[in-house]
C-alpha cells in the first residue's frame, strides 16, 4: 500500500513524538534504586491516586500496537493478514480486502485487519467503508489502535462539513514526506487553509525548531477541537516544552493528570508515563 498506510509496518510502534525527542534522547533508565526511592511519590491527583517511581520504572515511552487484542491469535488468521498486507502492498486492494476479511473472521477480537480494512477502503475512495471499519476497529480498542481515533474523527467531520473533504488523506500523504523544509511548508500550507484540523498543528509544532513557535501551534492546535489522541499528544508535548523551559511542576501536575485520566487513550497514558518518568530522574 502507499507509504502513508502506518499500520503497513510490522515493526510499527508508538515513538516519544518529535517535540520531545532533543531533551528525551539520551536519557538513561536508572534500573538501581532503593526501595524508598521505588515507593517515592511522584504525582499525586486530586482524588488520591498516585504515580510512584515504581510505577514509572517500566514505561519507556514504546509499545507495539498490534499485541492490542492479538493474544492467541490462530497462526492462520496472522498468516492471512501479512497476505492481505502484503496484496495491499502491491496495490490489489480487492485481494487484500478479501485476505483481511478472512483474517479477521478467524480474530474477530483482533483489531489489526479491521483496521488495516478501514485504511484499504480509504485507499480506494471508499470513505463509508473506511469509517465503517474505524469504527469496528475502535470498538475493538476504544482506548486506541494506530491512528483510528483520529481518522474516524476527521473522516466524521469532514462528512459533516466541518473540514474540507480530502482533509485526512493530504495529512497522511506528509507522513513520509523525508525532507524536513517541504514538510514544514506543506503543513503551513494545511494549516492555513484547514486552521480547525488540529492534528497538523501538532506535526508542525513537532518540525519547529524554536519553543515559543512550538508552543504556539500546539496552543492552536488545543483550540482545534482536536480528537482524544490528538489532544493528549499536544498536551505531552506542551508538558515537555513546560519542563525544559523551566515548569517543572506544571509539566509534572499536566503529565500525571495525563497518566491517571481514565479517558486518555492507550498511548497518551504510556507517553505520559515515560516522560513523567524521565522528568522524575533527572
Amino acid at each position: 500500500m502507499a507509504r502513508a498506510d502506518l499500520a503497513m509496518r510490522f515493526d510499527l510502534i508508538l515513538p516519544l513524538p518529535l517535540a520531545c525527542v532533543a531533551w528525551l534522547g539520551g536519557c538513561k533508565h536508572n534500573q538501581s534504586g532503593t526501595q524508598k526511592e521505588a515507593n517515592m511519590i511522584i504525582f499525586r491527583d486530586g482524588d488520591g491516586r498516585t504515580l510512584t517511581m515504581e510505577d514509572l520504572r517500566e514505561a519507556t515511552g514504546t509499545f507495539r500496537w498490534e499485541v492490542i487484542g492479538g493474544t492467541a491469535v490462530p497462526a492462520g488468521a496472522e498468516l492471512l493478514h501479512q497476505q492481505g498486507r502484503e496484496a495491499g502492498a502491491a496495490g490489489n486492494y480487492k485481494k487484500a480486502l478479501v485476505l483481511l476479511e478472512r483474517a479477521s473472521k478467524l480474530a474477530p477480537r483482533w483489531p489489526y485487519p479491521v483496521y488495516d480494512m478501514a485504511y484499504t477502503y480509504l485507499l480506494t475512495g471508499d470513505l463509508d467503508n473506511a469509517k465503517t471499519y474505524y469504527r469496528k476497529t475502535i470498538e475493538l480498542a476504544p482506548r486506541g489502535f494506530f491512528t483510528a481515533i483520529t481518522a474516524l474523527d476527521t473522516l466524521e467531520r469532514e462528512q459533516k462539513g466541518d473540514l474540507p473533504a480530502g482533509t485526512y488523506l493530504a495529512y497522511l500523504s506528509l507522513e513520509w514526506l523525508d525532507d524536513r523544509g517541504k514538510k514544514a511548508e506543506r503543513l503551513r500550507l494545511l494549516v492555513t487553509e484547514v486552521p480547525r484540523f488540529a492534528p497538523a498543528w501538532k506535526e508542525l509544532a513537532n518540525i519547529l525548531n524554536d519553543d515559543a513557535g512550538r508552543i504556539a501551534a500546539i496552543e492552536k492546535g488545543l483550540a482545534a477541537a482536536p480528537d482524544s489522541e490528538t489532544k493528549g499528544m499536544l498536551q505531552i508535548n506542551k508538558a515537555i516544552i513546560l519542563e525544559r523551559t523551566g515548569d517543572r511542576a506544571g509539566a509534572i501536575q499536566l503529565l500525571g493528570r495525563l497518566a491517571l485520566n481514565p479517558e486518555s487513550t492507550y498511548g497518551t497514558e504510556h507517553l505520559a508515563k515515560a516522560a513523567l518518568g524521565l522528568i522524575a530522574k533527572k
